[in-house]
């Protein structure tokens, strides 16, 4: 088994200060694993499954059963609620847990939906909770040695070539053929990667939302979902998806708010502040389960974007900044992959290029506009090259080597 170490020097900077802890991720994404193996560092602890008949009975008895636990000694126990959310009145139960309880327990709650509500007056659950994603392995995470955060914000140009070069190409071929999820990851087979694959989008769809939100059109959700790898990665046009599913506009938004929510798909926005002519509405989409996309060059730039925005959530529920990431795009079709942002200003630009090594041309305009760092990430090996930029540069190097190094830790 891959211990999740950084996930859990997160879990325990976020749970000593008594907050409820929820935390979410895509499905076998490896959260039932890590949880069970956090809460062993614990002398007394109680698992909760809603999946588990057996377990929902002694709820449907007794909704404070954790009360009953046998405890080895007095120390503070651990009680983890997983896949609550499909408990219809989960929040309210959950609030009332908390407030009675939170001086007495520590609470961890876990589920394959999405559990960052949202934090205004009106939610049960308001002040209560610290929330904290969990996502299939990334680069950053497999790999020994990272950046700091200093060095990331001050300086991401230097001090990223920590790791070794063939461990982390071999890491990054892995990840490509069979993607990040624990499973097909571990095992490293073609053909068991098309049987999870497919059995992996037909449970979330079949199972998880249509049983909890009772939608209909299921069938044609299934095909949103086969047409969404060749989406990945060029802005989202609703309106094309809507003429060629035979939907409405509101339709497929719904639904891919509601993809969102189950961790199918995660977007990122244009960054428009202060740029003249900028696409305003359209996001780009990419995929969790990226081994999908048949396009080499396209699913290279998902993995980058996952890797990224993997931080960026990371960094954020750690309570390091208003991190984000967004893209650039003009009417003039001048583009860049991603822009990292801090505090809601740029703080790194970043372009994804397959193949090439020829500088992005607008790579070099938007920095020298918005005067911060820029990197241009490419699959070649052996490459390292920094280009000046009037008063900047811009590094453009193998993958691999720059992702490896991102920070993911507390």
């Amino acid at each position: 088994m891959i211990s999740r170490d950084y996930y859990k020097r997160l879990l325990d900077e976020l749970i000593k200060d008594h907050k409820m802890v929820l935390v979410s991720g895509p499905r076998q994404s490896g959260k039932t694993t890590f949880i069970q193996d956090y809460a062993k560092k614990f002398t007394n602890s109680y698992y909760f499954n809603w999946d588990s008949l057996s377990h929902k009975r002694v709820f449907a008895s007794d909704p404070y059963f954790f009360e009953k636990m046998d405890r080895r000694d007095d120390s503070l126990p651990i009680v983890i609620f997983d896949e609550i959310h499909k408990y219809k009145k989960w929040k309210n139960y959950l609030k009332g847990v908390y407030d009675d309880f939170s001086r007495d327990y520590l609470f961890v709650v876990t589920g394959s939906g999405r559990l960052d509500i949202s934090q205004r007056g009106g939610d049960a659950l308001s002040g209560r909770f610290f929330q904290m994603n969990l996502f299939p392995f990334t680069l950053s995470e497999l790999s020994k040695h990272k950046m700091t955060l200093k060095n990331f914000i001050g300086s991401p140009l230097q001090g990223f070539d920590i790791n070794p070069q063939k461990e982390t190409r071999d890491i990054w071929e892995t990840l490509s053929n069979f993607g990040g999820f624990p499973e097909p990851f571990i095992r490293g087979e073609e053909r068991f990667l098309r049987r999870w694959s497919e059995g992996y989008t037909t449970q979330i769809i079949r199972d998880d939302i249509r049983n909890m939100l009772d939608l209909k059109n299921i069938d044609t959700i299934e095909v949103l979902v086969s047409i969404l790898p060749s989406k990945v990665g060029s802005p989202l046009s609703i309106n094309n998806i809507a003429s060629d599913l035979q939907v409405s506009f509101e339709t497929v938004k719904n639904w891919l708010r509601i993809l969102d929510a189950f961790y199918i798909i995660f977007s990122i926005s244009t960054w428009t502040k202060k740029v003249s002519r900028s696409i305003l509405k359209e996001r780009k989409l990419y995929l969790f389960n990226y081994p999908d996309i048949e396009d080499s060059s396209i699913r290279f730039e998902n993995m980058i974007a996952l890797e990224l925005y993997k931080t960026v959530r990371f960094l954020r529920n750690g309570g390091y900044g208003n991190f984000d990431l967004h893209y650039l795009r003009t009417k003039d079709k001048e583009e860049v992959d991603f822009l990292i942002s801090l505090n809601n200003k740029p703080l790194l630009l970043i372009e994804a290029k397959f193949n090439e090594t020829d500088i992005s041309k607008s790579l070099l305009k938007f920095q020298r506009y918005f005067n911060v760092p820029a990197i241009q990430l490419v699959n070649r090996e052996d490459t390292y090259r920094v280009i000046r930029n009037k008063d900047n540069s811009v590094l453009i190097v193998t993958a691999h080597r720059w992702l490896s190094a991102l920070p993911f830790r507390t």
